[in-house]
C-alpha cells in the first residue's frame, strides 16, 4: 500500500534548519534514498507538495526537487530551507561529471516577484569561494512548482538583464518529465546537459536527440480491418438486395391508346 507524502512528514517530524544527522531533515532524505527508486514515485509527492500549500509541504517540494537530480546523473547537494546571515541560501547544488554546476533555486509559484539578482548573488559567492570554478561552469536554475503559462515573470526578467546565459526556468512538471526520459528512453546525462544549458551555436545535438527519441518511439498501430466470413458476406448482400428499392420520376398522362397505369407497367417492364 502507498503511503502518503502527508503521512511520511507526519512520521519523519517538521522538517527545518536543525543541524546533526538524526533531525527530521534527514530523515526524510534517507527515505527517498531508500524507499524512492523511480520517478512515478517521486511524481506523485511531487503532485501532493506543490497542491498543499503549507511550510512543510513547501520545504518538502524542496527536498523532492533536489532528489530529481539524482535521477539525471547529478551529485546533489542539499541546501538550507530558510536564510540565515553569513551562510549561502541555495535551495541546492547538482554536480555534473562534465564540470557543470547547476545551482538551483524552488519556487513554488510566481505569485509574488522574484529578484533573479538573488540567485545571480549565490552563484557569485559560489565562485569567490572556490565552491564553483567560474561562471563557464555554472548555471542557475529556477524550478517553479505551481507553473502558470500567462505568468512569466522570470522570463521576462531573465531576458530584460540579458541573464539567458546564466539562468534558465523548467517547470517541475517539466523536470519530472526529463527525468523520465533519461530513465526510459536513450537519453543520457550530457542530453540533460544540452538541454539545461543555453544552446551553442551547432544544432546537431538537440537533433540528434529529437532523431533518437523518434527512433525509439514504437511505431503506429496498423488500422484493424474486419475481414467478414464468407457466411456473414453472404447474408449481408441478400439484405442489400431486399433493400435495393429504385425509384423513378416521371410525367405520366393517360391518352386514348392506354391508361396512366398501363404506361407506368410499361416503363416498368423496359
Amino acid at each position: 500500500m502507498a503511503i502518503s507524502l502527508g503521512e511520511i512528514l507526519s512520521l519523519v517530524g517538521k522538517l527545518d534548519d536543525t543541524p546533526g544527522d538524526d533531525n527530521a531533515r534527514e530523515r526524510f532524505r534517507n527515505y527517498l534514498k531508500v524507499k524512492v527508486n523511480e520517478v512515478g514515485q517521486i511524481r506523485d509527492y511531487v503532485d501532493e507538495a506543490i497542491r498543499i500549500n503549507d511550510s512543510q509541504h513547501n520545504r518538502a517540494l524542496q527536498d523532492l526537487i533536489n532528489y530529481i537530480g539524482y535521477f539525471m546523473g547529478f551529485d546533489v547537494i542539499f541546501g538550507r530551507y530558510s536564510g540565515v546571515s553569513g551562510q549561502i541560501g541555495f535551495d541546492g547544488i547538482w554536480t555534473s561529471p562534465t564540470g557543470l554546476n547547476v545551482v538551483v533555486e524552488v519556487k513554488t509559484s510566481e505569485t509574488y516577484p522574484i529578484k533573479t539578482a538573488t540567485l545571480i548573488s549565490y552563484i557569485d559567492t559560489l565562485i569567490s569561494e572556490k565552491k564553483i570554478q567560474n561562471w563557464n561552469h555554472a548555471l542557475g536554475i529556477y524550478v517553479v512548482g505551481r507553473f502558470d503559462p500567462e505568468v512569466k515573470q522570470l522570463e521576462n526578467s531573465i531576458l530584460a538583464e540579458n541573464n539567458t546565459h546564466r539562468l534558465r526556468v523548467i517547470s517541475a512538471e517539466n523536470l519530472l518529465s526529463l527525468a523520465e526520459l533519461m530513465n526510459e528512453y536513450d537519453v543520457n546525462h550530457e542530453d540533460i546537459i544540452s538541454i539545461f544549458r543555453p544552446s551553442g551555436p551547432k544544432i546537431d545535438p538537440i537533433v540528434d536527440l529529437m532523431s533518437r527519441l523518434i527512433a525509439h518511439s514504437p511505431p503506429p498501430e496498423p488500422p484493424v480491418v474486419e475481414v467478414a466470413c464468407e457466411e456473414e458476406k453472404s447474408r449481408e448482400l441478400d439484405v442489400s438486395k431486399e433493400l435495393d428499392v429504385i425509384y423513378w420520376l416521371t410525367p405520366v398522362k393517360a391518352d386514348e391508346k392506354a391508361s396512366a397505369e398501363a404506361i407506368i407497367q410499361e416503363l416498368i417492364d423496359r
